[in-house]
C-alpha cells in the first residue's frame, strides 16, 4: 500500500484533469458523443499518462527533490531510490495498453500527434535528453504536455482547424509557456545547488516572472480571435498575470517566496476549469450539430 501510495503522488493527482480536460472536451465537442475512444483517452491522459510525466520527472530529479522543500507532498513525490525502478516500470505498464488501443483507432497524423506528445514526456525529464535543463525549450516542452492531448482530440475526433481554432490552441500553448516558467522561478535555489538549469535560473527570477506575466497577456490577447463565446475567457486570463506581477522585482535570492504564487495559481486552475466548463457549454448550445 506504501508503494501505492507513492505512485499516487508521483503522478501528482492534483494535474490530473490538467491533460485529461484538454482532450475529453475537444473530443466530446468535436465528433458530439461519448464512446470508447472517449473514455479510454479520457482515462489515459487522466492518470498513465501523468504517472509516466511526473514519475520519470521524480526518479531523474531525485537530487534537486532533496533540497527543494516543497516536495514530498501533492506538488511533487520525493521517491525514495527503492521506488525508482518500481516507478518507470509502473509509467510503461500503464502506458502501453492505452497507446496500443489509440494507434490502432487512429490515423498517421493522430500517431505523429500522440508520439509528439510521448516523447516530449519522457524528453522532459530522461538523461541525455532533458528538455528541463535546456532553458526556453523548457517551457515550451512543459506547454507541449498539457496542449498536445487537446490537438491529439481535435485531430482523432476528425476537427477542421480553423483560424478561431488555432487562436484558442496558440493562446492555450502561451498560457502553458508562462505557467512552466512561473513556476520555475520558486526552485531557482533548489536548481542552483543541484547544478539543474531552467529557463529561471538562466534568466533570472525577475526576468522569468516578467516573461510569465507578458506571455499571460499574449494569451489573453490570442483568445480575442476565437469563435463567440471563447473570446470571453481573455479575461481568464488577467488574474494569472496579476498574481505573477505580484513578483515583478523579485530578486533570485528570494525566489522561494514565489512559492504562495505558486499556490494561489493551483486554485485558480480549478476555477478556471469550471468557467471554461461553461463556456464549452455555451458554445456547444449556440454551435448545434
Amino acid at each position: 500500500m506504501n508503494r501505492l501510495r507513492a505512485l499516487f503522488v508521483a503522478s501528482r493527482p492534483l494535474s490530473w484533469v490538467n491533460t485529461a480536460f484538454p482532450f475529453a472536451i475537444v473530443y466530446l465537442t468535436t465528433t458530439r458523443e461519448i464512446d470508447l475512444t472517449f473514455v479510454l483517452g479520457t482515462l489515459y491522459f487522466l492518470v498513465p499518462y501523468n504517472l509516466a510525466m511526473y514519475g520519470i520527472n521524480d526518479v531523474f530529479d531525485y537530487e534537486s527533490d532533496l533540497r527543494n522543500p516543497r516536495k514530498g507532498g501533492v506538488e511533487g513525490a520525493l521517491l525514495d531510490r527503492s521506488m525508482h525502478r518500481l516507478t518507470l516500470w509502473a509509467a510503461v505498464v500503464t502506458n502501453v495498453p492505452f497507446l496500443v488501443y489509440l494507434v490502432a483507432v487512429g490515423s498517421p497524423l493522430s500517431w505523429l500527434v500522440l508520439g509528439i506528445s510521448v516523447f516530449a514526456l519522457i524528453a522532459y525529464s530522461a538523461p541525455a535528453l532533458r528538455f528541463k535543463e535546456r532553458p526556453l525549450l523548457d517551457s515550451l516542452t512543459s506547454s507541449t504536455h498539457f496542449v498536445s492531448p487537446a490537438i491529439y482530440g481535435l485531430v482523432l475526433g476528425g476537427a477542421v482547424f480553423t483560424v478561431q481554432l488555432w487562436a484558442v490552441l496558440v493562446a492555450f500553448f502561451l498560457w502553458g509557456i508562462a505557467s512552466h516558467a512561473f513556476g520555475a522561478v520558486q526552485d531557482i535555489v533548489a536548481d542552483r545547488d543541484a547544478s539543474i538549469g531552467s529557463i529561471a535560473t538562466a534568466l533570472g527570477a525577475r526576468t522569468t516572472v516578467r516573461f510569465a506575466v507578458i506571455a499571460y497577456w499574449l494569451a489573453g490577447a490570442a483568445l480575442l480571435a476565437s469563435a463567440w463565446p471563447a473570446p470571453l475567457a481573455a479575461i481568464l486570463a488577467l488574474p494569472y498575470a496579476l498574481s505573477c506581477a505580484v513578483y515583478w522585482n523579485i530578486g533570485d535570492a528570494e525566489a522561494e517566496s514565489a512559492h504562495r504564487g505558486w499556490r494561489r495559481f493551483l486554485w485558480l486552475n480549478f476555477i478556471t476549469g469550471f468557467l471554461v466548463t461553461l463556456l464549452v457549454i455555451a458554445y456547444w448550445l449556440l454551435n448545434p450539430a
